[in-house]
C-alpha cells in the first residue's frame, strides 16, 4: 500500500476520527459505517471464487444458498468465511473458532438455517445480523418441488423459535449511506489505477467501459441479493419473522438501503475488472519449482483486491482470519497514530508549499498498520501475500520484505517516482519478493500463464490486505 491514502486491515481504533483529506461537496471524505462495511463484506464473501470443483449439494432436497459470513469481536473482524460445497458458512465458522465465538457478532449474507443457528447460538454469540432477502434455505417458490418449499418454511419456523428462545440478538442491521457516498466511490473507482492502466495501454479504449462494467455488476448483484418482486420480498420477510418491515415507509426504506449498498458494492467491484488479458502478473522470471513464486488464480486475486478497495471506504479496525483454505492475517488503512485526535497533526497534502504542515510524516501507512496489528504470525514456511491498492512506498517496502511476505499484489502506477514527501523508488528494485502488478499478460498466453490452485496448495496462503 502506498504512503498517504491507504486503508489496510489491522488499524487500531482511535485513528478513525482522523480522516485526512477533504471533499469539495461535503467538507470531508464520506465514510462507510462499520455496520454497513461488515454487511458488505458478508455479501462479497458470498461471491468468493470456489476452489472446490465438486458440485455436490449442501443439503439433500433443500435449495441451499451460498452464504458469506463475517465474524466480529470488539468491532474487529476476526473471521471471513463462505460456504463450501459441503459446509455452510456458519458450520465453517464453528469449526474454525469453536467456543471463541462467545461474545462475537456475526454478519450473514443470508438468514442462517436452523442447523447453523442452533450451533452458533449454543457457542454464546452476542449478536447475529443478516441481509434481509432470501434466507440460506431458500424460500423462493419452486413449482417443480413443492416439498422443498414446505421444508424451507418449516426450517424458517424453527429458526424463529431458536431466535425467540436464545440470548443472542438476531436482527437486521442496515444503515443509510452518508451523503455523497456513492458519488464519491464512483468518482474514485473510475479513476483508480487498474482502470487507468487499461485506458493508457489500450488504443481506442472505450471511455464508457467502466460505466458499462458497473451497470453489468449492478444487474448481477441485484439478481443475487435483492428479490425483484416487492410482493415476493414481503412474503419472505413475513415468513422469516420480519412482518414489521412489510409496511411502508419501513419496507420502502429497507429496499432503498439494500439497493444503495448493492450499488456501492457493484461500483467498487467494477474497479478491478475482468478485461481481455489484464490481471496481476509478474514481469520477472521465477523458478518453476518454488511454490512461493506461483501466482494465485486471477479470479481470487481480483476478489482479494476488491476487498482491499472496499476497505478503503471506511476507517475501521481490523483483524481477519479465515475463508476456506485461505487465511487473512491482517488488514490496515492509512491513519494517524492510535489515540490521536483529529487536530493533533497537520492535514495538508502535497499541494501545500509549506512542507512543515504536510501530513505525510505523521501518517501510519496501511502496510504498517496491517503488520503491527495482525492477528496471526507470518510463518516462513508458508506462502504469505499482501494486497495493496497502490504501489508500496519506500517506507513500507523494507517492512514487507523483512516480515517474510512472499508475494505483493499491487498497482504500479507510481513505481520509480518521487511525489512530494513520498517516494516509490525501491519497489521496482525489490528482490526476494514476487511482485504481481496489474498489467496486460506479458506472455499474452491468456489462461496458459495462470497457475492452477489446488485445495492442498491453498491452505498455505496467508494474506494481508491493505488499501489506498
Amino acid at each position: 500500500m502506498q504512503g498517504a491514502g491507504e486503508a489496510a486491515a489491522a488499524a487500531r481504533r482511535g485513528a478513525s476520527n482522523a480522516a485526512t483529506q477533504t471533499d469539495s461537496m461535503s467538507g470531508q471524505i464520506p465514510r462507510l459505517s462499520k455496520v454497513n462495511l461488515f454487511t458488505l463484506f458478508s455479501l462479497w464473501m458470498e461471491l468468493f471464487p470456489s476452489i472446490d470443483c465438486q458440485k455436490t449439494s449442501q443439503v439433500s432436497m433443500l435449495h441451499v444458498k451460498k452464504t458469506g459470513l463475517v465474524v466480529v469481536k470488539n468491532m474487529k473482524i476476526v473471521g471471513l468465511h463462505c460456504s463450501s460445497a459441503h459446509l455452510h458458512a456458519g458450520q465453517i465458522a464453528l469449526i474454525k473458532h469453536g467456543s471463541r465465538l462467545k461474545n462475537c457478532d456475526l454478519y450473514f449474507s443470508r438468514k442462517p438455517c436452523s442447523t447453523c443457528l442452533k450451533m452458533i447460538v449454543n457457542a454464546g454469540v452476542n449478536k447475529i445480523s443478516y441481509w434481509p432477502a432470501d434466507p440460506e434455505i431458500s424460500l423462493l417458490n419452486e413449482a417443480s418441488n413443492p416439498t422443498c418449499t414446505e421444508d424451507a418454511k418449516l426450517d424458517a419456523k424453527a429458526v424463529e423459535r431458536l431466535k425467540s428462545n436464545s440470548r443472542a440478538r438476531v436482527c437486521v442491521l442496515l444503515q443509510p449511506l452518508v451523503c455523497y457516498m456513492v458519488q464519491f466511490v464512483e468518482e474514485t473507482s473510475c479513476k483508480c489505477d487498474f482502470i487507468q492502466k487499461i485506458a493508457k495501454t489500450q488504443p481506442g479504449f472505450n471511455t464508457d467501459f467502466y460505466a458499462e462494467n458497473r451497470q453489468e455488476k449492478i444487474k448481477e448483484f441485484e439478481s443475487l441479493f435483492l428479490i425483484p418482486s416487492e410482493e415476493m420480498h414481503k412474503q419472505i420477510l413475513m415468513t422469516i419473522g420480519l412482518e414489521n418491515l412489510c409496511e411502508n415507509p419501513y419496507f420502502s426504506n429497507l429496499r432503498q438501503n439494500m439497493k444503495d449498498l448493492i450499488l456501492l458494492l457493484a461500483t467498487i467491484g467494477a474497479s478491478v475488472p475482468t478485461f481481455n488479458s489484464f490481471g496481476f502478473y509478474c514481469n520477472e522470471s521465477q523458478p518453476a519449482n518454488e511454490a512461493c513464486h506461483q501466482s494465485m488464480p486471477q479470479e481470487i486475486a481480483r476478489h482479494c483486491m476488491i476487498q482491499a478497495r472496499l476497505l478503503k471506504t471506511s476507517c475501521n479496525d481490523w483483524n481477519c482470519d479465515g475463508t476456506g483454505a485461505m487465511y487473512f492475517i491482517g488488514c490496515g488503512y492509512n491513519a494517524f497514530p492510535v489515540g490521536s485526535e483529529y487536530a493533533d497533526f497537520p492535514h495538508m497534502d502535497d499541494k501545500q508549499k509549506d512542507r512543515e504542515i504536510r501530513k505525510f510524516r505523521y501518517i501510519i501507512h496501511a502496510e504498517q498498520n496491517a503488520l503491527t496489528f495482525r492477528c496471526q504470525e507470518i510463518k516462513a514456511e508458508e506462502r504469505s501475500m499482501i494486497f495493496v491498492t497502490k504501489c508500496p512506498c519506500d517506507e513500507c517496502v523494507p517492512l514487507i520484505k523483512g516480515a517474510g511476505i512472499k508475494q505483493i499484489y499491487a498497482g504500479d502506477v507510481d513505481v520509480g517516482r518521487k511525489k512530494a514527501d513520498i517516494s516509490y523508488m525501491n519497489f521496482g528494485e525489490l528482490k526476494g519478493v514476487s511482485k504481481f502488478t496489474w498489467q496486460l499478460n506479458p506472455s499474452l498466453a491468456g489462461a496458459q500463464g495462470l497457475q492452477v490452485l489446488t485445495a492442498n496448495g491453498s491452505k498455505y496462503w496467508d494474506l494481508l490486505i491493505t488499501c489506498v
